[in-house]
């Protein structure tokens, strides 16, 4: 990876794209550090450090939901908006016609996902000064409008960012920004494990056993994030005219985790609302049933965690990837899968093998998940979503990574001709 980065440095353009990255880095970092008025960022980090749904809001925002800055929301909003016109292509017919348009129509819905980001920030703003008025230093209508507006505007001026990165830096920007988040928080992180090392909280062992079961979850998904199941496709010869077109032997790339980390934010998500909902109103008997049974290291939260890691697995990588219409533009182009017949045989077994190795994948997934809960119960070292942020950002500098050698190999490409 390093030999990539420095190999594409000596590029004047390549060079170019990383520095633009790494200005718009900096605004996004500098972003992180200015505080929206009027909040007791004191208090509120105590309420953050307990876990839950928000410490993973200040994990991947890099330190900003703590600060509680214009960039506290990051890009949340984005994300869930993306997922959402995703699911809306798939059922609403008039959508799909329009992304099946090319690239007026992925500009299109590239348009809409934006209108409908700032629409999920607004609400998301409004929920959360509403829900953390009590730390507010002045609860007026005026103070929560500037907090909403503020947080609002944070999230659109990032989106912007992201766009801008992809547009004319290196690789894809909302990844980019999550993964400089993540990142940005590994230095604190290795000074809270010194720090309870010098305390004698944990010892040089539990140190060790952390260290190896990092590095082995970074092999295993570097392992699982480049397998895949290679279905061969043969495309018959035809004779039009007198050129002769096909003959050629290709692939049908189905990856091991389909999917990505979304299932496991879905899951995080959906298991965590109730939780943070019911953090506003301790005392009641609800809040000491969630806190009872649902508490991060629970056995009922774990299960109930891989559980629905692994149904979103499923979920999702049947939004995603359609084997109807793959069969069906392999038929269209005169191909077929040796052994099997064209049209529905084609789509039922690329369904077969696509089920049997999404069940690898979300098993993959719940495990990669369920780590820190093993971690902390072995160790007592505290650590929440440890495992999810690194299959973010290890999945972010892959993809980064190959773009870089994508981008290299076409600056570079030399024929057989001189």
């Amino acid at each position: 990876m390093f030999n990539t980065l420095r190999n594409a440095w000596k590029i004047p353009d390549l060079r170019y794209k990383m520095l633009f990255t790494l200005a718009m880095l900096v605004v996004f970092r500098l972003g992180s550090f200015i505080p929206v008025p009027g909040m007791n960022t004191d208090a509120l980090a105590q309420l953050i450090d307990s876990g839950g749904m928000l410490g993973f809001f200040d994990v991947i925002s890099g330190g900003a939901f703590k600060n509680f800055a214009i960039f506290a929301m990051n890009i949340t909003p984005y994300i869930n908006a993306s997922i959402i016109m995703q699911l809306l292509t798939i059922a609403i017919p008039s959508l799909e016609a329009i992304a099946k348009e090319g690239e007026d129509g992925r500009k299109k819905i590239a348009q809409y996902v934006r209108y409908l980001t700032v629409v999920l920030a607004a609400i998301q703003a409004i929920a959360l000064t509403i829900g953390l008025k009590g730390y507010l230093s002045d609860q007026s209508f005026l103070t929560m409008a500037l907090v909403a507006v503020s947080l609002t505007a944070g999230t659109a001026f990032l989106m912007w960012l992201g766009e801008m990165i992809t547009e004319k830096g290196i690789g894809n920007g909302i990844s980019i920004i999550i993964f400089a988040g993540i990142i940005s928080r590994l230095p604190l992180g290795i000074v809270k494990l010194y720090q309870l090392y010098q305390a004698k909280t944990t010892n040089i062992f539990e140190l060790v056993l952390f260290v190896v079961f990092a590095i082995a979850i970074i092999a295993a998904v570097v392992l699982i994030q480049e397998g895949q199941r290679r279905i061969p496709v043969q495309y018959a010869k035809r004779v039009v005219g007198r050129k002769m077109y096909g003959g050629q032997s290709t692939h049908i790339p189905l990856k091991v985790n389909q999917a990505g980390v979304i299932p496991v934010i879905f899951a995080l998500s959906i298991i965590e609302f109730p939780k943070q909902i019911v953090s506003f109103f301790p005392g009641t008997p609800t809040y000491s049933f969630f806190m009872k049974w649902f508490a991060w290291g629970t056995w009922p939260h774990a299960v109930l965690y891989t559980i629905m890691i692994i149904g979103f697995t499923y979920f999702y990588t049947a939004v995603t990837f359609n084997p109807i219409e793959v069969a069906n533009n392999i038929k269209k182009y005169g191909g077929f899968i040796p052994g099997i017949r064209p049209g529905k045989p084609t789509s039922d077994f690329i369904q077969r093998s696509l089920g049997r190795i999404t069940l690898v994948g979300g098993f993959f997934l719940a495990a990669i998940a369920i780590v820190p809960i093993i971690l902390m119960s072995f160790t007592g070292i505290k650590l929440y979503f440890g495992s999810t942020s690194l299959l973010i950002v290890v999945g972010v500098a892959m993809d980064t990574v190959k773009q870089i050698e994508a981008q290299m190999v076409m600056r570079n490409y030399q024929g057989f001709l001189k």
